[in-house]
């Protein structure tokens, strides 16, 4: 019961960090760190995380699902702009899979510290987000250039801290798409490349044998996140269109200052 709260407790973080910029990634890390202080470490961290983000996912197809029929119609152009866009994380994801560099970069990946460091930095971009008036741009309409950009941000958010959702909409204001469309393209972004990290990780998980962890706990976390990623998404359009993502900012710079301290001090 008690691997089932903490599995429960991590999907609500997921669902929430996926798409609201808070980073997901840098959440987990922390609450696991968390855990192990307290002596209830996760077993089958990577099929938790595969579990997870596969919830998230659905959410995504839920949420979008009219636009992504659209995509085989009139907006089959933006099909080729995602897989333009998909680039920088697939080359991201087999570097650390395929090589020699992987090991230490998914340890360091894994770092409280390092995800302490870069929430502000979302905080940040937030902040110039908010001082940006959103473009005309849609999606159809994004440069090739513009969608290969918003990938290197998409990318950047590997880092635990850095939010997927916060940098792809900065990069998406950037090159001046419409603040709807620059939340469509980065969550339509989201598909292949949860996806393929998450193909890459079930090949880990298979080679790795047998799981601790029962198949209908991984199951409930994964239709909690898929649940709270839907509201979270939901959420998050509806303060993107008012303009309010930018308050997200005060949470963050201050939770990166107390983790660092946190990890150097505590």
């Amino acid at each position: 019961m008690p691997e089932l709260i903490e599995i429960l407790l991590l999907a609500i973080i997921q669902g929430i960090g996926e798409f609201l910029p808070i980073s997901s990634s840098g959440h987990v890390v922390v609450g696991l760190e968390l855990f192990e202080r307290f002596g209830r470490e996760i077993p089958d961290r990577l099929t938790v995380n595969i579990v997870l983000h596969l919830g998230t996912l659905a959410s995504i197809l839920v949420f979008y699902r009219r636009r992504i029929v659209q995509l085989l119609g009139a907006d089959r152009r933006v099909i080729l702009l995602v897989l333009v866009g998909s680039i920088p994380a697939g080359a991201a994801g087999l570097l650390i899979k395929k090589t020699a560099l992987g090991a230490p970069i998914e340890a360091a990946l894994e770092n409280a510290l390092l995800a302490g460091a870069m929430f502000p930095l979302t905080g940040l971009g937030l902040l110039w987000a908010a001082r940006r008036a959103g473009g005309q741009t849609p999606c159809r309409d994004l440069s090739y250039r513009g969608a290969l950009a918003i990938g290197l941000f998409q990318a950047l958010a590997i880092l635990p801290g850095i939010s997927r959702s916060g940098a792809t909409i900065v990069a998406g204001l950037a090159t001046g798409l419409r603040r709807d469309e620059a939340a469509a393209f980065s969550f339509l972004l989201a598909i292949p490349a949860i996806a393929g990290a998450g193909l890459l990780e079930t090949v880990d998980v298979l080679r790795g044998g047998t799981l601790d962890t029962p198949p209908l706990t991984l199951l409930v976390g994964a239709l909690v996140s898929f649940a709270v990623g839907l509201a979270a998404l939901a959420w998050l359009i509806r303060w993107l269109q008012t303009g309010r993502l930018h308050l997200f900012a005060w949470y963050l710079i201050p939770l990166g200052a107390l983790v660092v301290l946190w990890q150097l001090w505590g």
